[in-house]
């Protein structure tokens, strides 16, 4: 067995699902939960080839719906677990993850959006947006990532793990399939010499020590007998979730100072949106961008600020505006005017952005 997946940092060149096999591994992950679907199968199959040669293990379940179950059990022994899915898989796994939100157990997903709705096609979209971050029933008290490159799929499959196990809500890290598929340049690393300190697991089961004596009980619970009991719950887990969320929050902007359009995206087709408000910038149209980066917790307090300076906010998204939902939500009162270039399961490119930019000035 070999001691470390990485040693030290190394350039590599790979796909998407590679990468995050590569990271899950790196972050010290010890067992993946999984059933096939398209666009995420390669993070099972790099993940089954390479766990073996560091003690790591794999469990194929029947389902979707037991990958997510399965995960749990995982992480209620204590282990580094994760799972990976996409589409109809991803509607599979609301009804285990909506009880992970309930236990506050620190479940990992990896997400490669495919579009929708039901099976539609197995190539790329930003149409799990509103399942990934509010799919549950319940209130949505979960982190979710929106990576927009395989450096970033790297570094976010590394810290969603740190995450989770710190402040305890279920974690997903969003790509998609163009993320999954194509290959791209990238730093690999071990986190530690980052100085990335992994945070440790602990076991909810199975604990030392003798209940009453040396230890309080640990109840374990998503079923609740009285309204009046579940009230109280909850109002602890909105609490503790309202009051680690700016510690959380991420997010990017440019040029928002003296913006009149700002140009509002997220995950890969933010890569465009970039692209073209540098264009637009060098011909001396003032126009910047925002970026969420973690879309739930949302960064609304920092959007608000943009958004009450610029004359205008363009959402761009290869969906029927959920980003947009979001977006309106957080903004909530603002008199900003929105403008959407919303094309669903469909990739848009810079081309598209500086021409839209360019009608609406």
């Amino acid at each position: 067995m070999a001691d470390k997946p990485i040693e030290g940092e190394k350039k590599a060149f790979m796909t998407g699902n590679e990468v995050v096999a590569w990271a899950a591994l790196a972050a010290g992950a010890e067992i993946m939960y999984g059933y096939p679907i398209t666009p995420q199968n390669e993070i099972m199959h790099y993940w089954t080839r390479l766990a073996p040669k560091f003690n790591r293990k794999f469990l194929q379940t029947e389902d979707e719906l037991s990958a997510g179950f399965t995960t749990i059990g995982g992480v209620l022994a204590g282990k580094r677990a994760f799972t990976a899915t996409a589409g109809p898989g991803n509607t599979l796994m609301q009804e285990p993850m909506s009880m992970a939100e309930m236990m506050r157990l620190p479940t990992v997903v990896v997400i490669q959006q495919r579009g929708g709705p039901s099976t539609a096609t197995v190539i790329y979209s930003q149409q799990e947006v509103t399942m990934t971050t509010y799919g549950g029933n319940g209130e949505g008290l979960r982190i979710v990532y929106s990576t927009s490159n395989h450096q970033e799929l790297f570094d976010y499959t590394i810290k969603a793990f740190n995450t989770a196990w710190k402040y305890r809500f279920p974690t997903f890290i969003l790509g998609d399939g163009y993320q999954a598929k194509m290959r791209e340049s990238l730093t690999i690393y071990d986190p530690e010499v980052r100085g990335i300190e992994m945070v440790p697991t602990t076991p909810y089961v199975l604990r030392p020590g003798q209940i009453g004596v040396n230890r309080e009980p640990n109840h374990l619970r998503n079923t609740y007998n009285t309204e009046e009991e579940l009230y109280e719950v909850l109002q602890k887990h909105i609490s503790a979730y309202n009051e680690v969320a700016p510690e959380i929050v991420e997010y990017q902007e440019f040029g928002t100072e003296d913006a009149e359009i700002v140009v509002v995206s997220h995950g890969v087709v933010f890569r465009s949106c970039k692209g073209a408000v540098q264009e637009l910038r060098e011909e001396g149209l003032r126009v910047g961008y925002f970026r969420p980066i973690t879309l739930r917790p949302f960064p609304g307090e920092q959007l608000r600020k943009v958004a009450e300076r610029a004359r205008m906010l363009l959402i761009v998204e290869s969906a029927y505006g959920q980003l947009a939902k979001l977006v309106k939500d957080a903004i909530f009162g603002c008199s900003v005017r929105i403008e959407g270039l919303f094309k669903p399961g469909v990739g848009i490119t810079s081309e598209e952005v500086v021409t839209k930019v360019k009608e609406l000035l």
